[in-house]
C-alpha cells in the first residue's frame, strides 16, 4: 500500500492522493510512505522516483545493517525498528530517501512510528514547519524512543531475577538470565549501528539539512549513546548475577559435598569392623562371646559419636 501526502507551494496538504496521478511538480514537497508493498508498487521506486538500483536493491533485501548512502539528488537511510516477541527481539527495516522536495519511507512490516507522525501531520494546522527532514527527524525520533520501553522492561526482568521473590530454581533462572542476555546483544546489534550512523550524519558536510536542524538530530544521538550505555551495564549486571549464581550453586555443593565427607569418614571405620567381623572364619574367638555383638555395637557407638564430636570441634559443620 502507498500512502501519499503532498504540500502544495500554498502550504495546503492533500491526503490520499493515487501516486499514478499525481503531478509531482504541483507540490512544494511530498511524503510517500510503501507500507508492506507488492511488487508492482516496488517498481515505483525506480520508474516514478529514479532511484540508484543499489537503494532499491537494499530495500527489497531486508534487514539491512544501519547506513547512509549519498546519491546526487537525495541522501539514502537504512533504520531500525525494534519489538518485542514471546521475550524475543524482532528487528524490522525501515528506509528513508530524503531529498529537498521529497521523502520516501519503506518498509516491509506496518510500522507504528509511521503512523504516529503522519497522523501528527494530517492533524497539524501550522504546516510551515514541517518538511521532509523534518518529517524524517520526527519518525526517527521515534523509533529511538521506542527502544527505551524494551531497555526499562528488561531491567525490571533482572531486577526480578536478582531479587527472586518468587523463590524459582536455579535452572530456570539461569534460563531466564540467558533470554535477558540474547534480548540484549540483539538491542545493542541495533543500537550501536544507529548511533554510528547519527555520528555520521551530524558530521556529514553533504547534507544540508540535517546541519539546519544539528539540535534536533544531537538530541537523538544523545538518546543513542545513554540507550548503548544502558544496554552495556545491563549486560554487565547479567553477567554478575551469573558469576554470583554460579558461585552460589558451586558453595551449595561444596556444602554438600562436605557433609557427605564427613559422613562417610564416620561410617568408615564402622564399615571397618562391621567387615571384619562378617568375614565368618571358624577360629576367630570373638564371635563365640555371650555379649560380643553388644560390645562390637558399643564400641561402633563409641566411635561414631566420637568422631562426630572430633568434626564438630574441628568446625566441619559450619
Amino acid at each position: 500500500m502507498i500512502h501519499f501526502i503532498g504540500i502544495t507551494h500554498e502550504n495546503h496538504l492533500e491526503k490520499d492522493i493515487s501516486i499514478h496521478k499525481a503531478y509531482l511538480s504541483k507540490y512544494k514537497w511530498i511524503w510517500v510512505d510503501f507500507n508492506e508493498p507488492t511488487d508492482e508498487e516496488i517498481q515505483h521506486l525506480a520508474d516514478t522516483f529514479q532511484f540508484h538500483p543499489l537503494a532499491i536493491e537494499d530495500c527489497v533485501q531486508r534487514l539491512q545493517r544501519p547506513k547512509l548512502d549519498y546519491y546526487e539528488d537525495h541522501s539514502f537511510y537504512v533504520t531500525h525498528i525494534v519489538r518485542e516477541e514471546e521475550k524475543e527481539i524482532i528487528k524490522d527495516e525501515l528506509d528513508f530517501f530524503v531529498g529537498e522536495n521529497f521523502v520516501v519511507t519503506f518498509h516491509h512490516t506496518p510500522a507504528k512510528e509511521i503512523t504516529h507522525v503522519r497522523e501528527r501531520l494530517l492533524s497539524e494546522k501550522n504546516i510551515t514547519k514541517w518538511d521532509p527532514f523534518y518529517v524524517f527527524y520526527e519518525i526517527l525520533d521515534k523509533i529511538v524512543d521506542n527502544y527505551f520501553p524494551l531497555i526499562y522492561k528488561i531491567e525490571d526482568d533482572l531486577d526480578k531475577i536478582e531479587d527472586n521473590t518468587q523463590n524459582k530454581s536455579m535452572n530456570l533462572l539461569m534460563t531466564e538470565l540467558f533470554e535477558m542476555r540474547n534480548m540484549l546483544l540483539a538491542l545493542r546489534h541495533t543500537v550501536n549501528p544507529m548511533r554510528d550512523l547519527l555520528y555520521r550524519m551530524l558530521n556529514s558536510h553533504h547534507l544540508d539539512g540535517i546541519k539546519e536542524r544539528r539540535e534536533y538530530f544531537s538530541d537523538i544521538y544523545d538518546h543513542l549513546l545513554k540507550l548503548s550505555e544502558m544496554v552495556m551495564s545491563n549486560r554487565e549486571v547479567t553477567a554478575d548475577i551469573r558469576d554470583s549464581y554460579l558461585s552460589l550453586n558451586s558453595h551449595q555443593t561444596n556444602n554438600v559435598m562436605k557433609v557427605l565427607t564427613i559422613i562417610t569418614s564416620i561410617f568408615a571405620p564402622l564399615t571397618l569392623i562391621a567387615g571384619i567381623y562378617g568375614m565368618n572364619f571358624e577360629n576367630m574367638p570373638e564371635l563365640k562371646w555371650n555379649y560380643g555383638y553388644f560390645l562390637i555395637l558399643g564400641l561402633m557407638g563409641l566411635i561414631g559419636v566420637s568422631m562426630y564430636i572430633w568434626f564438630k570441634k574441628k568446625g566441619w559443620f559450619k
